[in-house]
């Protein structure tokens, strides 16, 4: 049978209308349902009068308008707000959000709406995706008229507000009392002071008395462990009333500015009000209270333990793999070990003490001389104790009889004065300013709905570079303050000195030297703090 002969498929298109949807929503406006959502967070009688009044408000506020419908008052009463689970009534009003009985949410504040930074942001996020808005009344915030850039730059401000409101109006009244100096002390374990009978600090006498010798030794070049030994055998009472001594505990009082009659204000906050952790206050604002109460330690002393403090800090132990030898070490024992180098190589000299014949001598040696031969230090000499001892009491003399060396140091201090004046305090200051000016713009682009991003990277340029420069405007004043007060020191010194006679004396040597060099066998150079130079002959 043949076969069939068919036909050629032919192809063919049909266009498929859309379904033309009649928007009925357009011709009839209907109106908003709005809900709003309060709170507050402690159980007093005045915040519960805050919460009945914040139901009153927002119910008139609604009816009034005659675009808006009222959903409901959703409120949580005298609960915490730290997690959103623990709060019934916010949960029920996000449940009708989910199921679209709610438009538009009001509230009064970022830290009412969650004082937990994670779930405002969820649900923030998830109420946006469902077109409802949430508008929060301080901070100006319509969160559907944020764009991607401006809603990630607000994360920052969700945070800023979480942390503001720890404790509530007990942080709040804290940080209102700080700004007017009113200050909080703790008696308890706090050495030297106790509560007087008009409520404020008065000066312990028998404990003052250790505070200033806990200072004077630590000047003298003690140690902080060398003071604990010193106090514990003296019998000295530490904070707690015991006769034993931590190091931390001499630490603390030597950098507790208190001790000096003021008060530093908000050192830590509260960073997570879930978990409680607290933070070393780096970031945000510190009051400090001058004079507020009567001084056990002297400005000028107390600002000369700081910077000693600084300066033996920035002498640790510095190790490589394999070697033993340990540069750049504080030594309380010996002054020499931290301010004797050597000219050859430039690494410090240690002390060490040589045997012979049943008598001993103590010398100094260059480190790498001792460690590694001659291969790392060629030409360093081993200088006896006491030629070294008397040589720099030479050096002292002279300069203590050279009224030009004096006056030179006087020079130096006028200069430091005029270089970092008042011209650099208004250079200061003008920062300062302008950078308030520009956290102000910030937030308040930032309550635009029509803000641009690039303008917010702008301005975050800004605020760093303006950030920078004071932070380099200040280290450069405390380094001016630092050089005047070390230089104000080897005067008193001198002062000291005149018409007695000099005896080597290591706490004498800390206080008027900065390096000593080892030239030569025969030759020392000697740098005192204030750069003045001497050239010594060792015999």
């Amino acid at each position: 049978m043949p076969p069939t002969v068919t036909e050629p498929l032919v192809k063919t298109v049909r266009v498929i209308p859309p379904t033309i949807v009649i928007d009925q929503t357009s011709t009839v406006k209907r109106q908003l349902r709005t809900a709003a959502y309060c709170r507050v967070s402690t159980d007093s009688d005045e915040q519960e009068l805050s919460f009945e009044a914040q139901v009153a408000a927002y119910t008139d506020k609604i009816m009034s308008n005659p675009e808006w419908s009222l959903v409901g008052i959703f409120a949580d009463e005298g609960i915490s707000g730290t997690q959103a689970d623990k709060r019934k009534d916010f949960m029920r009003m996000i449940r009708m959000c989910r199921k679209g009985k709610i438009d538009q949410i009001i509230t009064k504040s970022v830290s009412r709406f969650a004082r937990n930074t994670v779930d405002c942001l969820n649900y923030v996020r998830e109420l946006k995706q469902l077109g409802i808005p949430v508008i929060f009344e301080k901070e100006g915030l319509n969160t559907m008229h944020m764009t991607s850039e401006i809603y990630i730059s607000m994360h920052g401000i969700f945070a800023q507000s979480e942390s503001e409101s720890l404790s509530g109006n007990v942080k709040w009244g804290k940080q209102k009392s700080a700004e007017k100096g009113n200050v909080a002390i703790s008696y308890k374990n706090f050495l030297g002071y106790r509560k007087g009978a008009d409520g404020k600090p008065e000066i312990v006498p028998e404990e003052a008395e250790t505070v200033v010798t806990i200072y004077d030794w630590f000047l003298d070049g003690d140690s902080i462990r060398t003071i604990k030994y010193k106090l514990e055998a003296a019998g000295r009472l530490s904070p707690t009333g015991k006769t034993t001594w931590s190091e931390s505990t001499i630490r603390s009082i030597l950098t507790n500015e208190k001790y000096k009659g003021d008060a530093l204000l908000c050192k830590t906050y509260i960073v997570n009000c879930i978990t409680k952790e607290s933070k070393k206050n780096t970031d945000r604002p510190q009051y400090y209270v001058t004079n507020n109460h009567p001084a056990i330690i002297p400005r000028e002393k107390f600002d000369r333990v700081q910077m000693e403090l600084a300066r033996r800090g920035s002498l640790k132990k510095k190790r490589q793999t394999g070697v033993k030898t340990e540069l750049g070490k504080y030594s309380s024992k010996y002054a020499l070990t931290e301010l004797l180098i050597c000219g050859n190589c430039g690494t410090a000299y240690r002390r060490s003490v040589w045997s012979k014949n049943g008598k001993k001598k103590a010398v100094w040696r260059c480190i790498s001389r001792m460690e590694y031969g001659t291969k790392y230090c060629s030409d360093s000499p081993t200088i006896e104790e006491t030629v070294l001892h008397r040589a720099i009491v030479e050096a002292i003399q002279e300069v203590v009889n050279d009224n030009g060396c004096q006056l030179a140091i006087k020079n130096l201090q006028a200069h430091i004065r005029m270089y970092y004046g008042s011209s650099d305090d208004n250079c200061l200051a003008a920062d300062e300013l302008r950078l308030n000016q520009l956290i102000a713009e910030v937030m308040n682009r930032a309550k635009q709905s029509d803000a641009d991003s690039e303008e917010f990277l702008a301005l975050s340029q800004e605020i760093a570079e303006t950030k920078k420069r004071i932070a380099a405007k200040k280290e450069q004043q405390i380094a001016a303050h630092a050089n005047e007060v070390r230089m104000n020191e080897v005067l008193g010194t001198l002062d000291v000195l005149k018409n007695h006679p000099i005896d080597y004396d290591d706490s004498v040597t800390r206080k008027l030297v900065d390096c000593i060099k080892v030239v030569s066998k025969n030759e020392l150079l000697i740098i005192f703090k204030g750069g003045i130079e001497k050239t010594v002959r060792m015999e």
